[in-house]
């Protein structure tokens, strides 16, 4: 292995500890503080269709104990992770991080889904498919993106991508018909469990802004967005409106009832102070006017 690859394998190196939250495992805790190799960190990941494949040379799947042990570099193994990547997060980015780092020299291939898949067998996406391409295509991880990626994974399209292992959590995933989409893949000795991420999701997110829709809107009339772009009715538009108002009027309520309190403190510091002082020059007056007599 010579000294480039080494620091390419190096590079993606973690330090081994015990199991830590958010998903992280033994193989993918703290970096090690190891020299890191920039090479494929400075530009997006490509997408599959883009980059020219050499099918001449035949293509031999290595097995769980192979990948485990390291390959030589320039057969790394190849990982596929695929999924919907909407209002992608740190979740997605964690699922990713130990896609990649399942094995000493891994390449990491993600598909992404198109709207027209995710919509008829997930629901509707916040982020338009462009968009969650290129989430997914700056997320340090990635070697390699598929776009309008198989909700189901054929022979065919594993054989096409040259992919040895498929990573997903093992949660059963059901959907378009079958109890588990990657049911298959596991019998076929080409699936690689990660964990999910407890805590974040993309429906956690969307919950959280339909929970606060009132604020969310109010900031955004604020910020120049017209209530048609926010889709709040007109009496809505102003109902908000008039909210911000006595918001208004109630801070400066506030800061006057603070100024007025700091006011009064002040006041009662400087009466004491001089009735202290009061104090202290009349007993001295008092005590000089005795030692005349």
């Amino acid at each position: 292995m010579d000294a480039q690859c080494s620091a390419k394998v190096n590079a993606r190196k973690r330090r081994k500890e015990a199991p830590g939250p958010n998903g992280a495992t033994e193989e993918d805790g703290v970096p090690s503080k190891v020299q890191r190799c920039a090479v494929g960190l400075r530009q997006p990941a490509p997408f599959s269709d883009e980059i020219e494949v050499d099918f001449s040379k035949p293509y031999v799947r290595v097995t769980m104990e192979e990948a485990s042990r390291g390959t030589p570099c320039e057969r790394p193994v190849r990982v596929y992770a695929d999924g919907i990547f909407d209002l992608f997060h740190s979740g997605h980015a964690r699922a990713l991080m130990q896609a990649k780092n399942l094995f000493p020299n891994t390449y990491l291939i993600v598909g992404v889904c198109s709207d027209e898949l995710t919509h008829n067998f997930k629901g509707f996406t916040v982020m338009n498919e462009n968009e969650r391409y290129d989430a997914v295509q700056h997320c340090r991880y990635v070697d390699e993106v598929v776009r309008n990626a198989p909700w189901t994974l054929t022979p065919e399209f594993l054989a096409e991508h040259r992919i040895d292992f498929v990573a997903h959590d093992d949660i059963p995933y059901s959907s378009a018909g079958s109890d588990d989409v990657y049911k298959h893949i596991k019998e076929a000795g080409m699936f690689a469990p990660t964990q999910r991420t407890e805590g974040i999701s993309t429906s956690d997110i969307i919950t959280r802004i339909v929970r606060d829709y009132d604020v969310y809107a109010r900031r955004n009339l604020q910020r120049g967005y017209t209530a048609k772009e926010l889709n709040v009715s007109f009496i809505n538009e102003k109902k908000y409106h008039l909210q911000e108002r006595v918001d208004k009027v109630k801070k400066k309520v506030k800061d006057v009832e603070e100024k007025s309190k700091e006011f009064v403190q002040k006041v009662e510091e400087k009466s004491i102070d001089l009735i202290q002082k009061w104090e202290e020059k009349s007993r001295e007056f008092i005590g000089s006017f005795l030692e005349m007599f």
